[in-house]
């Protein structure tokens, strides 16, 4: 158990269908779920240090549960079949709906979790993430994905697409780090990976029925303003956030990321 781990008093479980979660943190449930992460457990190491820390700050006012994709997912598997299965886990663990909070891939789940079982959503942030992947994210996914799963080196794909020299020594160190970093089952995030692939929730919005809060960041190097800005106009009762110059991952470290969570699942 880590330092931050007995501060906050962590634990560990797993909910129906299998899934890993984390739990810490006191008040009202909010569900996280959770970015894009090759192996469908919950993290350790580094990778389950860096989690709390971020989420840290939401946890001083929720109880957050840190939710992660089950583990064997078949070959197949969609959107919608990964949504159904967290909607029976969410209602056989809480009393009613809670409140949902989905950052990139995790973003796609949550649009797709609140469309199809809204019994299950109280009310829906969705951070970093849009309506759909778009086709840079989607082939770098992919790539990556085919290629961990062929026993390839992966983690470079999924580097940012640019010939700025900072995005050069990105891609560089990646696929250095690559040996240290592959998914224990790569089966699982190949099946993700094409779910994600497949996911275009763009005819699908107005079905949304939680409100909803999207933050995205002006830079995010994997989904456009653009994106943002359809996913929140095609939901009926939405509310949008962008942050000035600020990149996909940054979103989550923004000083007004948890007090703009906060506020908004406060109003209801």
């Amino acid at each position: 158990m880590s330092k931050l781990d007995a501060e906050l008093t962590v634990v560990e479980g797993t909910l129906a269908h299998g899934l890993p979660y984390l739990a810490f943190g006191a008040g009202r449930p909010l569900v996280f779920l959770r970015w894009f992460s090759p192996d469908h457990a919950n993290p350790t190491g580094w990778m389950r240090t860096s989690e709390i820390k971020s989420l840290t700050p939401l946890a001083r006012r929720f109880r957050v549960y840190a939710v992660n994709r089950a583990p064997g997912m078949a070959e197949g598997t969609t959107m919608a079949d990964i949504a159904a299965q967290h909607a029976d886990a969410l209602l056989a663990e809480f009393d009613g709906p809670v409140d949902v909070l989905g950052i990139s891939s995790g973003g796609s789940l949550g649009l797709q979790l609140a469309a199809d079982h809204p019994a299950a959503v109280r009310r829906l942030v969705i951070a970093a993430s849009g309506y759909r992947l778009e086709d840079d994210a989607r082939a770098n996914q992919l790539n990556y994905a085919e290629a961990a799963f062929a026993g390839r080196r992966a983690l470079h794909h999924m580097a940012p697409n640019s010939s700025q020299l900072r995005d050069r020594l990105i891609t560089a160190a990646m696929w250095l780090a690559d040996p240290l970093l592959r998914p224990e089952n790569p089966a699982d995030t190949l099946a993700f990976v094409r779910a994600e692939d497949a996911f275009d929730l763009s005819a699908r919005l107005g079905d949304i029925e939680a409100p909803t809060l999207v933050i995205g960041g002006e830079r995010d190097e994997f989904y456009p303003t653009a994106n943002f800005r359809r996913t929140a106009d095609g939901i009926p009762d939405s509310h949008l956030i962008i942050y000035p110059n600020i990149g996909h991952t940054a979103v989550l470290t923004h000083p007004r990321f948890a007090r703009d969570i906060a506020s908004f699942l406060a109003a209801a």
